[in-house]
């Protein structure tokens, strides 16, 4: 053979010999190493979470990053400077990677670095011309802070930030050069004539080696390849020989796949003179024997029906091998297994169901409510002040501290809970099973289905013998609706506090759809509940002292105030206690200072009605039929610059008999919602019971569609403060723990409430009659005094006097006293003389209309009445309850 056939005569290196082999592997092995480069930095980019600690943003929390607090770091960077063009900039890392694994070169190194690096920052210009979704966290543009920096040179031209048709004639115009540069870095353009002349002589050069080649080369090679083939071997060897090992530990196999229990490794098999036991699955709870012994000739065949039962063992006595059926070409299916009651050695046991019941199905613990964009676009500072009013932050909010399970809420403990439990309901005469545990955060709920006959009446009898009998301090017992369970409901060892931080920071919250959104809690099972105000459209709030009844009323409160501004919302408080609500006086989403005189607050609900009324009034002329078409009719008119009128007749024309009309334009303003709040009725109740309970039902009934709403709360849940009337027009209530089971069927209907645990544990009870039980978020009260300390920094509120002022309408809401259903006495006058002179008046001597007119008792009324008879001034009633008066009244002196 000529050896100028050979690549190595052409100053070139050879591509067969053994240094170009290992130059080849090493090449690879950079090729390998950037991938798995890569792979990092796609895993930490992938777990990017703005809210983990890093250089932006310092936090105590736990990194969520899937490579930890260096994952989270170089994830942030990276965010803040490229953005999304991180993912473009990787795609030429990838090109490389790829080349330098297929064993090929390209040249200009440095130029095509150049043009990487190039190719990232224009990226960021292109991306950054886009603009960011709502859910976009950081306070830069999807190219991150480089493609803000770039777009700020078009900006000088023509005096703006590229927005709209401008910004996506500048992302065209740097997407061209972006696109050839990320090509030229990949390598697949602007490949030189050396590039190409290499890879020809490639594969010219390994055709030619395979009909020519030098006989000292081939022998040379030769000795290179079989010392490799020995390295290679080896290599598998050893890779074989660790499998086998790691393949001898247990596996967790699939509950009814078959396996065969017979394994032919000489690890395990020893020699073949040794008998072979065959493999039973292990149940648990039943004691398993082994199917086969070593000596299978000491002993006789069993008499019993036998299923084939493939054996191994070798043995010189047949005599009983007649009475085994083998097939060898079908191994036994696990149906064909037959269980024996007996210990016989010969039967191989079936993995049949253990006798007793079968294991409760827990359910997992539902994760903790994800954060929503609002706190990772607060977790990123901005140097731009916000103009307008600002919603308050979340880091006014105490973080949740108990960011742990409770350990006792494993798999196993619950189980056994389980199996304790239907051991004391058996105890007490009540079959049934256990068919699902649901662990939450403050008690767990063990869901029983009855045994046929078992009434529910009689289990839920039962609460405070179960309670007794688990050791808890309270059990509440219901049934499930909608299946055929009834639920036991145990407070957990350790209870988990609910933030309010985690609620209203939750996706839940923020992506609501509710016009007055309320996170009033978490449910038995950890998620959150979130309420919306509008569509209940009044509450009714229970609960004795302790309960935690004040703390929801401030949360329900926050939850409005961490979503409406006062141009959506507006607050009337009523705080006969004065204490829980006067601390949000100053507050601008007031639209009076917080009213703690109950004759006052009759007079705000008065005001308010007459408020619903006007609402009403507008709404008809407009031709809508609620708050939000009215607001959507004011905000399309006003974005039109039009005005909202309509044309009216007036009368007609003395002359010619035509009808006249007029235009008539309505005040474009959009119309806020409002929520009455009352921290205590009882109180007002006491005071004014008939004004108060007259003034509720109608906002009760009439105000959901003028946007009016009212939160009302009692501790003390009597008949006679929570009356009929108050309850038919209240269908969403809520109750905390209270201290009998006659208050907890009024407010709710049923038993159960007395059973809660307290601090926030409640029973929510929506419009439909379904009963949730909802553990409610804290909120300490230096909480509540930052929030209202940053809400007057905001503005100032606008009260009207209206409402607290005292008029002389005798509104009469179910016969009350006189105005505003206070007396009308006089303090300078005597009350006898005032009602003589009404008597004398008016020419009617009744006591309900001395009563009616005076603003006074019965009882005060009918003494006055009394001393008017003995005096002589009226005689006494006659059969149809009427007085004579005696004396000339005002009408007859004007006669004379």
């Amino acid at each position: 053979m000529a050896r100028s056939t050979s690549p190595a005569m052409d100053g070139r290196p050879d591509r067969f010999s053994f240094s170009a082999f290992m130059l080849r592997q090493i090449q690879a092995l950079i090729g390998f190493a950037i991938f798995l480069l890569l792979a990092f930095c796609v895993a930490a980019l992938a777990t990017w979470n703005v809210a983990d600690p890093s250089y932006s943003y310092a936090t105590a929390n736990l990194p969520t990053n899937i490579l930890g607090y260096s994952g989270a770091a170089f994830a942030d960077i990276v965010m803040q400077f490229l953005g999304l063009a991180s993912v473009v900039s990787m795609l030429p890392i990838v090109a490389w990677a790829l080349t330098l694994i297929s064993g090929r070169r390209f040249s200009r190194i440095p130029a095509r670095a150049g043009a990487w690096f190039g190719g990232s920052v224009l990226s960021c210009a292109v991306l950054g011309c886009f603009p960011p979704p709502l859910t976009w966290p950081i306070p830069n543009g999807i190219g991150g802070v480089i493609g803000d920096m770039i777009l700020r040179f078009p900006a000088l031209f023509v005096g703006a930030y590229p927005t709209g048709t401008f910004a996506m004639v500048v992302g065209c115009i740097f997407a061209a050069p972006t696109a050839w540069l990320m090509l030229f870095a990949s390598g697949l353009v602007g490949r030189s004539d050396a590039d190409e002349e290499i890879e020809e002589d490639y594969v010219d050069t390994r055709s030619k080696a395979r009909v020519v080649g030098d006989e000292d080369e081939e022998e040379d090679e030769s000795r290179w390849v079989a010392l490799s083939g020995a390295v290679t071997h080896a290599w598998y060897m050893s890779q074989a020989r660790l499998r086998r090992l790691v393949g001898m530990g247990p596996r967790k196999r699939r509950q009814g796949d078959y396996e065969s229990p017979y394994d032919f490794n000489d690890d395990e098999f020893g020699t073949l003179n040794e008998p072979v036991r065959a493999k039973a699955p292990t149940v648990r709870g039943e004691r398993m024997e082994p199917s086969m012994e070593p000596s299978m000739g000491a002993r006789t065949a069993s008499p019993r029906r036998i299923v084939s039962a493939p054996s191994m063992s070798i043995d010189d006595d047949d005599e009983n091998d007649d009475d085994l059926p083998f097939d060898n070409d079908m191994p036994p299916r696990p149906a064909d297994i037959l269980p024996d009651d007996d210990d016989d050695d010969w039967m191989i046991r079936a993995p049949a169901k253990a006798a007793g019941k079968p294991e409760p199905r827990v359910v997992p613990v539902v994760a903790r409510p994800k954060p929503s964009a609002r706190i990772e676009r607060e977790a990123q500072g901005s140097f731009i002040r916000p103009e307008g009013f600002q919603l308050p932050s979340m880091h006014l909010l105490a973080e949740p501290k108990n960011v742990v399970r409770d350990s006792t809420l494993s798999a196993d403990a619950l189980e056994q809970n389980a199996r304790m439990l239907e051991g004391v309901l058996e105890d007490f005469g009540v079959k049934g099973e256990i068919i699902h545990v649901r662990p939450g955060p403050v008690v767990t709920l063990y869901e029983l289905e009855p045994a046929p006959g078992i009434k529910s009446s009689r289990v839920i009898g039962l609460a405070d013998d179960i309670a007794r009998s688990m050791s808890a301090i309270a059990a509440r017992v219901a049934v499930v609706p909608g299946r055929n369970a009834i639920g036991i409901e145990l407070p957990n060892q350790t209870r988990e506090t609910v933030y309010l931080r985690e609620l209203i920071a939750s996706r839940d919250f923020e992506g609501s759809k509710a016009k007055l959104a309320m996170a009033l809690g978490k449910t038995i099972g950890g998620e959150a509940v979130i309420a919306d105000l509008a569509k209940m459209p009044h509450l009714l709030v229970a609960g004795t002292t302790g309960s935690g009844k004040s703390v929801a009323i401030n949360t329900m409160i926050l939850s409005l105030l961490y979503r409406m501004t006062p141009e959506q919302c507006r607050l009337i408080m009523i705080d006969p206690k004065m204490l829980e609500l006067s601390v949000y006086d100053g507050i601008p989403h007031l639209l009076s200072p917080v009213v703690t005189d109950p004759k006052k607050a009759v007079v705000a609900l008065k005001w308010t009605v007459r408020e619903m009324e006007e609402r009403y009034k507008k709404m008809s002329k407009i031709g809508v039929r609620n708050i939000d078409g009215f607001n959507t009719r004011v905000e399309q008119a006003l974005s039109k610059g039009e005005a909202i009128s309509r044309t009216v007749q007036t009368g007609f024309d003395r002359h010619t008999g035509e009808a006249m009309y007029e235009t008539e334009e309505f005040d474009l303003r959009p119309m806020p919602y409002i929520v009455v709040i009352i921290d205590e009725m009882a109180d007002l109740m006491m005071v004014a019971g008939k004004d108060i309970e007259g003034a509720v039902q109608r906002l009760a009934q009439m105000a959901r569609a003028a946007g009016i709403h009212v939160i009302m709360a009692t501790q003390r849940p009597s008949v006679d403060v929570i009356t009929g009337t108050i309850k038919a027009n209240f269908p969403t209530r809520i109750s905390f723990q209270v201290t009998s089971k006659i208050d907890s069927r009024t407010i709710l209907g049923e038993q159960g409430a007395e059973q809660l645990l307290g601090m926030g544990d409640m029973l929510y009870m929506a419009g439909g009659g379904r009963i949730q039980r909802v553990h409610g978020p804290f909120v300490s009260d230096v909480e509540v005094e930052e929030i209202v300390s940053y809400l007057k920094t905001q503005g100032s509120p606008q009260y009207l006097d209206a409402i607290t002022a005292d008029d002389d309408e005798d509104g009469d809401y179910g016969g009350g006293g006189g105005p505003a259903g206070t007396s009308n006495l006089s303090e300078s006058e005597d009350p006898y003389d005032q009602a003589v002179a009404i008597v004398l008046r008016d020419g009617k001597a009744s006591t309900s209309y001395v009563q009616r007119r005076l603003g006074i008792g019965y009882n005060r009324a009918a003494s006055l009445v009394e001393r008017m008879e003995k005096e002589g001034i009226i005689g006494p009633a006659n059969h149809a309850g009427k007085r004579e008066i005696l004396v000339p009244t005002e009408g007859d002196i004007l006669d004379r």
